[in-house]
């Protein structure tokens, strides 16, 4: 079997997350032995990644997300990126990646979820922010 570099599956998987085809995703590019570290929790396997994917469309519906940095070497590889909701944001996402035999075999994440909304003030009729932020791609919830 040949298997893909870490490039390839990188820019696929970055190319699949943009599209919101979480499923062929999870499938092609990550084992389905996938151990994720995230907030004190270890997450196994393709079932609880996807709990993990439902988490954040839950709290970034129809997020808007912005990839700053990437940063890939060999078997190894990292993230930066921001994203934008209606009412959440998140100014500190950072997840790293760990390849090897042509799959992502373990991952961190970490990202703060912010409420971008204000209360309104009883006495103010609109009290709704412009929305000035510059954003790649919108993960779709329709895919999960």
């Amino acid at each position: 079997m040949v298997h893909r570099s870490f490039t390839e599956v990188f820019d696929d998987h970055l190319r699949l997350s943009e599209m919101g085809d979480f499923e062929n995703d999870l499938r092609r590019n990550f084992s389905v032995d996938i151990i994720v570290l995230m907030e004190n929790n270890i997450y196994r396997g393709h079932e609880e990644v996807r709990g993990l994917a439902r988490r954040l469309l839950r709290e970034l519906p129809n997020g808007k997300y912005q990839n700053n940095m990437i940063l890939l070497d060999k078997e190894i590889g990292m993230l930066e990126w921001t994203a934008k909701s209606d009412n959440t944001e998140v100014l500190d996402g950072v997840d790293s990646y760990l390849f090897r035999d042509g799959k992502i075999i373990a991952q961190t994440i970490h990202y703060t979820v912010t409420r971008t909304s204000l209360p309104r003030p009883a006495n103010v009729l609109d009290a709704s922010p412009a929305d000035h932020v510059t954003t790649e791609h919108v993960m779709d919830n329709s895919s999960l």
